[in-house]
């Protein structure tokens, strides 16, 4: 069963790497956004904290190590993607992201939906790994 969240005064300061209002062009036969559709927006989210390591670095998707649906996620649902570093490599960043829905038919009632790991490898121009961090000296 989904965590129904009542958010906590540190919850709400949390920001977002992204929010999305979910669309009738999202949804499957059963009336619920498609999973590889969250995926998308996850990827996104995921790339935005990456980059705050290599903010002159181009960053490509390696691994999705841990990917959890916990909830289905609607039309009109306001989706955010929060996210966090877990770790940076010389060449890898691995982002933990946890997805929330407040649900377009109950305002105010967030859902926790999906959590989710993600490597990103930054890379050259001819996508070769390459250091996160711009070399001193």
């Amino acid at each position: 069963m989904p965590d129904e969240l009542s958010p906590s005064p540190a919850a709400l300061q949390r920001v977002p790497a992204i929010r999305v209002a979910m669309m009738p062009k999202d949804t499957n036969a059963l009336g619920s956004v498609f999973g590889g559709v969250i995926l998308s927006h996850l990827d996104v989210a995921g790339a935005v904290e990456a980059r705050k390591h290599g903010p002159n670095r181009m960053f490509v998707t390696v691994a999705m190590n841990h990917v959890v649906f916990d909830a289905p996620v609607f039309v009109g649902d306001l989706v955010s993607f929060y996210t966090e570093t877990k770790s940076v490599g010389r060449t890898s960043v691995t982002v933990r992201c946890e997805v929330e829905a407040e649900r377009h038919r109950n305002p105010g009632l967030r859902v926790r939906v999906m959590d989710a790991e993600i490597v990103y490898v930054a890379v050259d121009e001819s996508r070769r790994p390459i250091p996160v961090k711009d070399p001193v000296g």
